[in-house]
């Protein structure tokens, strides 16, 4: 599948919309490093003397970079362009990859560790290239396809990586993402073309622009519906461990319960694919939250009637993920849809308040749950969590439609 080749310019065959089969690597890449080396933090503590604890900060440093990076570079691509942003994102988790891999002390590798950072912007802007290129409800069938890599990616990694820690060392996989980085490099400087066509004219007329999303309430309505959709998510890896430790399920078989959410959201978000562009952008999403809202109350149904089989209380929490994947997508290609000249900011803050959604309910989580109540407090905050996000998908769709209605 591929979007529209446009006006190439001289000297270099560029297309202006690139294929969606790039943009959806360039989604997978910017996800992947997050977590294909966690197997080998115990290693690489040790390869470098120091304290687990300093070493994972090489995780909680590169999702702190992360998010400030998504807020940056969403409106340094409205003013500059998507291209410049990309490739410079793209250089530098190149560079990032190829100092971690050479690093000889923990210091050098958490520098580098935090250059690789930049590959998390891609994603935001590969959804305002999307943007760019398509309609409404086009743009939420695009991102729909884009987000079945995407969310295979981090379920791929930390079992791909243990495979080449054990066969050729850690630092392989740092040597794999830079050549990785390098091949996306290539890729998008032969294909990715400009597809900005409504750049501010100074950076300081772009950052004035920023505080015109947060007055928009249809920006509002979506950004919500998304930061409440994945708390929901967040909220089950906080406190499905704690069940599972109550219930006295095995790692392995937490680890299934926990992927079960994400093969859902896969299927959801080739739904979204097959689907979206056949129906509005709202309709998908309310469709998407009562699917994920019927994932918590089934779990709270079934345990005040006394049921305590861990699969019928955890199974239908991937309605949950199912639910996810029916609405991120078109929630996202309406806060882009917002104001169209303001995508890349859009896209950036959007993500920014989805993860801040997330670490929320997820810290809420871990502070109300307890032995004693877990079970259906877990299943509370996530049906509260999935519930307010149907209440902004409703919203939502009343702002569309107020905003559609002629005026007199």
């Amino acid at each position: 599948m591929t979007l529209e080749n446009q006006h190439p310019q001289p000297g270099v065959q560029l297309s202006l919309a690139p294929r969606l089969s790039t943009l959806t690597l360039l989604c997978a890449l910017s996800v992947l490093p997050l977590n294909v080396f966690l197997p080998s933090l115990a290693n690489i503590a040790q390869d470098f003397q120091a304290d687990y604890a300093l070493v994972s900060l090489s995780l909680a440093g590169y999702a702190i970079v992360a998010v400030a990076l998504e807020l940056i570079m969403g409106p340094l691509s409205d003013r500059f362009g998507r291209r410049p942003i990309v490739m410079v994102s793209l250089a530098t988790f190149t560079v990032g990859s190829i100092g971690c891999a050479f690093a000889s002390d923990i210091w050098t590798f958490l520098a580098f560790r935090l250059l690789q950072a930049a590959i998390t912007s891609c994603y935001p802007i590969s959804m305002a290239i999307i943007r760019d290129t398509a309609g409404r409800e086009q743009t939420a069938s695009r991102i729909g396809y884009a987000a079945m890599i995407w969310a295979l990616a981090p379920m791929i990694g930390p079992a791909l990586g243990g495979i080449v820690d054990e066969t050729l060392g850690w630092r392989a996989i740092f040597w794999g993402l830079a050549l990785a980085g390098i091949v996306m490099f290539a890729l998008c400087w032969f294909e990715l073309g400009e597809t900005n066509k409504t750049r501010s004219g100074t950076i300081v007329q772009q950052f004035h622009a920023y505080p015109a999303l947060f007055r928009a309430p249809r920006f509002w309505a979506y950004a919500l519906c998304m930061g409440f959709s994945v708390g929901a998510v967040y909220a089950f890896l906080a406190g499905a461990p704690l069940v599972a430790a109550i219930f006295d399920v095995s790692s392995a078989s937490l680890g299934f319960y926990i992927g079960s959410i994400t093969a859902g959201f896969v299927f959801g978000s080739f739904l979204s694919g097959r689907y979206a562009g056949r129906y509005p952008l709202t309709s998908m999403m309310i469709v998407g939250r009562i699917v994920a809202c019927a994932g918590p109350a089934i779990c709270l149904v079934l345990f005040f009637a006394d049921v305590r089989d861990v699969i019928a209380l955890f199974g239908p929490c991937i309605l949950v993920g199912v639910g996810n994947g029916l609405t991120m997508p078109s929630a996202n290609a309406g806060a882009l849809s917002v104001r169209p000249d303001l995508a890349g900011s859009a896209a950036g803050l959007a993500g920014a308040m989805t993860l801040a959604g997330g670490a929320a309910l997820s810290s809420i989580t871990g502070a109300v749950l307890t032995e004693g109540n877990a079970t259906y407090a877990l299943f509370s905050i996530m049906l509260f969590s999935t519930g307010f996000a149907l209440l902004a998908a409703v919203l939502a769709a009343l702002v569309e439609k107020r905003s559609s209605i002629p005026a007199t």
